[in-house]
């Protein structure tokens, strides 16, 4: 067997078919069907079940995968690694982050990081199902994640940078405003644009609105926090989020609650991490992490919180 192999196994189960895989990896459909074969061969088993859909894995096939992607990675890591001399870094760093965290952090410390090193592959995934976030992990996909911790140690290092305070989203005019906090309590009759129920966010107003024995209306749901944030403004309904997802020119409609609800940002970062691991979690210490006092002060916009290197 070959990490090549590896590659086009795991190719084909993200794309359902040898010719679309094929088109993916820039090589001949032949080669990835006798690349298959091959592999099914060496291992006795048949990965993939032919449907009118498409390629589906098999129980078994499932099974390979999960550990084809660990070795697919670890290949990947092992390379940059390599690769890496005084001043340059080549390769790519997969970054996960619960939605709703970090949103004006991360793209101030991923700029000074490419900065740093420039010849260096990002890719960044906002996850709002932390189940899903879990898998990424355990699947080794993730070189950090950025999470409301605390994480699993053994399978990552956990580092506190902060906490973020949650905030509601209000229209304008809205008679809250003219508080420095907002009581729940007072929102108990306000329709509430949420998030989907599978969320890391939803459930923190699960939580907070369970503990304050409220139970306000719905009137939507939705997957991104700018959404969220957008729709409260004109009028939708009030909504919940971190302080930091507020998008810039929004914070005059924002405020803090009372009680004061608030969580610790941790970065989830692999044992024995790499040069770049390293940079980006020390950008990322040198970000302000939002958690307020009795009064409520907007935090500044996204361009000037690039650390400076």
């Amino acid at each position: 067997m070959s990490l090549r192999q590896f590659e086009y196994a795991l190719a084909v189960a993200e794309e359902g078919s040898v010719t679309a895989a094929a088109e993916v990896l820039r090589v001949a459909q032949p080669s990835v069907s006798q690349q298959i074969r091959g592999l099914e061969r060496d291992l006795g088993v048949e990965l993939f079940s032919r449907t009118p859909t498409g390629l589906v894995p098999t129980v078994a096939g499932r099974a390979f995968l999960r550990e084809a992607e660990v070795a697919v990675n670890a290949a990947r890591r092992a390379r940059a690694t390599a690769r890496a001399g005084a001043d340059e870094l080549v390769g790519e760093l997969v970054v996960a982050v619960q939605m709703g965290l970090g949103a004006r952090q991360l793209p101030g410390a991923l700029s000074a990081l490419r900065r740093r090193f420039p010849r260096l592959e990002i890719t960044v995934f906002e996850e709002p199902n932390p189940t899903e976030l879990e898998r990424l992990a355990r699947g080794g996909v993730l070189d950090v994640a950025l999470m409301a911790g605390p994480c699993e140690e053994g399978l990552y290092d956990g580092h506190h940078l902060g906490d973020e305070e949650f905030v509601v989203v209000l229209p304008a005019g809205h008679p809250a405003l003219a508080a420095d906090r907002v009581e729940l309590r007072e929102l108990e009759r306000e329709p509430w644009v949420r998030f989907d129920t599978s969320s890391a966010l939803d459930g923190v107003l699960v939580e907070v609105l369970r503990d304050n024995g409220l139970a306000p209306t719905t009137v939507a749901r939705v997957s991104q926090t700018a959404t969220a944030v957008r729709w409260a403004v004109h009028g939708l309904g009030v909504t919940f989020v971190p302080a930091s997802a507020v998008p810039p020119g929004h914070e005059h409609l924002v405020r803090p609650v009372s009680p004061a609800v608030s969580q610790p940002v941790v970065a989830a970062v692999r044992p024995g991490a790499g040069p770049a691991e390293t940079a980006l979690l020390e950008f990322l210490r040198q970000e302000t992490w939002y958690r307020f006092g009795q009064s409520w002060v907007a935090p500044p916009s996204a361009t000037s919180s690039a650390p400076v290197v």
